[in-house]
């Protein structure tokens, strides 16, 4: 299972695919789940490995998709009784099971990528740079080559955009100063990407603007460029701009607003609802057992707790209404 588990791991980071790993650390019996049982978990919601029994499933998921949003780990417990403790989430637990479950749940993003269109003195620098802080690098320029370029993961010699993996995570310079400037922007602009620059000063971004403005690029679009490129740190030369960019970038990344709205999955609103019966917290929209009575979807944690509450539902509905 471990190496099931490793190669699975394995081949969504190499696919560039976000999803939260859930491993249980301790545990009290009685319950399923075992210290070092561990599982995926995916944006969608879906859970590939194990990590305890239906009543866990739930809350590791709900946890997973907040950690995928926020990017931060999270240690929770999932216990009979609520025993509040600085560091852990803690989460009420009545299910048959009765036991405690430890579990830490750790999102895996995909590394930030840096998309450089040109092949100038500044494109060669920025490469190095980002490289240096672990960034994924590719550079896109007709006429480029490993020995002037020798650092990025990908190099392509065309402008061709579109055999390239672009997610949200991915933030486009074009730095080609005078080699098919227009071009390259306004491939670019094709793309989904929130960031992009263009190294130019404010009169040369000017007149590429206009030009594209004129072939039918929104303006709403040509407005989200960042020309000149980078924070206003009086760069000069070519390392210096360079260091403005991914200044920029960083700066971009962590005030996460790198995409007007990430996308659907990693934002999942997550309706919090309870199981009538034992009083556990469950996403309504993973929730497997459902039971509607006098027009109202009522949801539980378990089969046990579905059966109970359809043997007596005006009982439990009143309770808690």
């Amino acid at each position: 299972m471990f190496d099931q588990f490793l190669s699975k791991a394995d081949e969504l980071l190499a696919n560039g695919q976000p999803f939260a790993v859930a491993v249980v650390v301790r545990y009290q019996a009685p319950i399923s789940g075992k210290p070092g049982n561990k599982a995926i978990i995916f944006p969608d919601g879906k859970m590939w490995g194990w990590i305890g029994g239906g009543c866990a499933q739930p809350v590791v998921v709900k946890e997973a998709l907040k950690a995928l949003a926020d990017g931060q780990p999270r240690l929770i417990r999932i216990s009979p009784s609520s025993s509040p403790e600085e560091g852990i989430v803690d989460y009420a637990m009545t299910c048959h099971s009765g036991g405690t479950l430890d579990i830490f749940i750790e999102p895996v993003l995909p590394k930030p990528h840096i998309l450089i269109l040109g092949r100038s003195p500044v494109a060669a620098s920025l490469t190095k740079l980002a490289k240096a802080v672990n960034y994924t690098v590719s550079l896109a320029a007709p006429g480029a080559d490993r020995e002037n370029f020798p650092d990025p993961d990908l190099l392509q010699t065309d402008l061709e955009l579109s055999n390239l993996k672009i997610t949200p995570q991915t933030f486009i310079v074009v730095s080609t100063q005078g080699e098919y400037d227009e071009e390259a922007l306004e491939k670019a602009l094709n793309t989904s990407v929130a960031y992009v620059a263009f190294v130019a000063s404010k009169t040369k971004a000017s007149k590429v603007l206009e030009y594209l403005r004129d072939r039918g690029v929104a303006a709403a679009r040509l407005s989200q460029v960042r020309a000149p490129a980078g924070l206003d740190i009086l760069a000069a030369s070519p390392e210096e701009i360079a260091v403005s960019i991914l200044a920029e970038i960083i700066q971009v990344k962590g005030a996460k607003s790198v995409t007007p709205k990430p996308k659907a999955e990693l934002l999942v609103l997550l309706q919090e609802v309870k199981d009538p019966i034992c009083g556990m917290s469950l996403e309504a929209s993973t929730a497997k057992y459902k039971s509607e009575f006098h027009g109202n979807v009522f949801y539980f944690c378990c089969a046990g707790c579905k059966d109970k509450f359809e043997k007596h539902p005006d009982k439990y509905a009143l309770a808690t209404a």
